[in-house]
């Protein structure tokens, strides 16, 4: 019998900056592919539309990811997150799409003296980061590419799980949880998801639902 497993919704609001930049891309993708859906029809513009979506996402998880040096609201909600649950002595796993933004997550907790594993699709041996996290008797987060580390893994020292930023099809979402809510579990599995309120995350978290 596994623990209970409780997910929850946790909104991040985005800086004044940001939420400009944000704003101003969207206006931007909007027009561009209106022009390109004229220009080639529907069917031959689906990869604009998806880079431009691609483009708003990587704007709500941090600006850094498209070239700006504004602050990013949603990696300041991930530490007032997960700072306290490392105070208590606990493990947290924190998945993202996107391998930069891990580097830069990698970056700020190595500022804040936070003890961190990362798994992506580029590491090698796989095998020995997971027993060094398992292992790892420290308070640490271990930050997990989805797409590398959604199937496989068993990290049940962690009974905490962060989703950065949201996935289009939910099963992925949940096979990632599953990687510490799985047999040798003893305690309840929490689960956050950060979305961004009034931008596409909302809406992909809507079409999840």
């Amino acid at each position: 019998d596994l623990p209970e497993r409780i997910e929850e919704r946790r909104d991040c609001e985005l800086g004044e900056p940001q939420r400009k930049l944000y704003l101003a891309e969207l206006r931007r993708s909007r027009e561009r592919i209106q022009q390109t859906v004229q220009e080639k029809g529907l069917a031959r513009s689906k990869i604009h539309i998806l880079a431009a979506l691609t483009r708003l996402r990587q704007i709500c998880c941090h600006p850094a990811l498209v070239g700006n040096d504004s602050a990013s609201g949603k990696t300041e909600t991930l530490f007032e997150l997960v700072e306290p649950i490392l105070d208590e002595g606990q493990k947290v796993l924190v998945f993202s799409q996107f391998v930069q933004m891990l580097l830069l997550l990698e970056a700020e907790c190595q500022q804040r003296s936070l003890p961190t594993h990362m798994l992506t699709g580029d590491t090698k041996n796989r095998a020995e980061v997971v027993e060094a996290f398992q292992s790892d008797e420290r308070p640490c987060v271990f930050l997990l590419s989805l797409r590398a580390a959604g199937t496989g893994l068993n990290l049940t020292t962690a009974s905490y799980v962060v989703l950065y930023d949201p996935w289009w099809n939910p099963a992925v979402e949940a096979q990632a949880i599953d990687r510490t809510h799985r047999i040798g579990q003893t305690r309840t599995v929490n689960a956050y998801r950060l979305i961004a309120p009034g931008t596409v995350e909302e809406k992909i978290y809507d079409l999840q639902q």
